[in-house]
């Protein structure tokens, strides 16, 4: 029997290939008078919603364990836009890298986002969509370099007080195509945790109001999408160890 159409599927990755489209993503009058709209109800209800440049899936395959994808240029309430429609877009989905950070001693370090947010209240790892600072010269967009990017923002936390593991998980449906790396610090989830805690009560205006140390099931969260909970999921169930310099 096929799966529902928004049934949330996880594929383990050994490589993520990703391209950036030579032309923007295109949509129809009718669509981009509903995505204007949807942005400006949005940023009346938040007037810190700023419509930036991004990155949408515009086309992906799975092969074995290789993710073959093509990014086009976008915007932000196109995002917003896809993300609260009834059904999946035929052609689009939203698509981004994310952190799955750990402390030395295991334990996960998830953040909440701050009510000025697009997703306030929401908690996860540090991640974002992809936009065009990710694009390398060649055209190939560094999802690596992306994690990376919004760890540093959201967290202070640098390349160098980081271990990446080899490989990815993607968490994917008709909507949306997530693809998580596990990430580990030296210091412990505790004493982590504290340390960007004292980075968000420096900034000005910190992206996250807390900061979470999630060790097993009974840390999770309501706020946490599914997502989320299905790759913590999968990540207790199989017993992953010290994260690995990958490539």
């Amino acid at each position: 029997m096929p799966a529902p159409a928004d049934e949330l599927r996880l594929t383990a990755l050994d490589r993520v290939e990703a391209r950036l489209a030579p032309a923007p993503a295109t949509f129809s009058d009718a669509e981009r008078a509903a995505i204007d709209a949807h942005f400006a109800a949005r940023q009346a209800a938040n007037p810190a919603l700023w419509n930036g440049r991004v990155l949408l899936l515009a086309g992906h395959r799975f092969e074995g364990r290789t993710l073959t994808a093509r990014y086009a240029e976008s915007d932000y309430a196109s995002l917003l836009w896809l993300l609260a429609r009834d059904g999946a877009h035929p052609r689009l989905r939203a698509s981004f890298a994310m952190g799955a950070l750990r402390g030395a001693d295991g334990g996960f370090v998830m953040i909440r986002m701050a009510g000025w947010t697009a997703n306030a209240g929401r908690v996860y790892f540090a991640a974002g969509t992809p936009d065009l600072t990710d694009v390398t010269t060649e055209g190939q967009v560094d999802l690596e370099g992306s994690v990376l990017r919004e760890i540093e923002e959201e967290t202070g936390l640098v390349a160098a007080d980081l271990t990446l593991a080899s490989g990815w998980t993607a968490i994917h449906d008709r909507r949306r195509v997530a693809l998580l790396r596990q990430i580990r610090a030296r210091e412990d989830a505790a004493a982590l945790a504290a340390r960007i805690r004292r980075f968000a009560a420096g900034e000005a205006r910190p992206e996250i109001d807390e900061v979470l140390v999630v060790r097993g099931p009974q840390d999770l969260h309501a706020a946490m999408p599914p997502t989320v909970r299905l790759f913590l999921a999968h990540a207790w169930q199989q017993g992953w160890g010290p994260a690995t310099r990958g490539p």
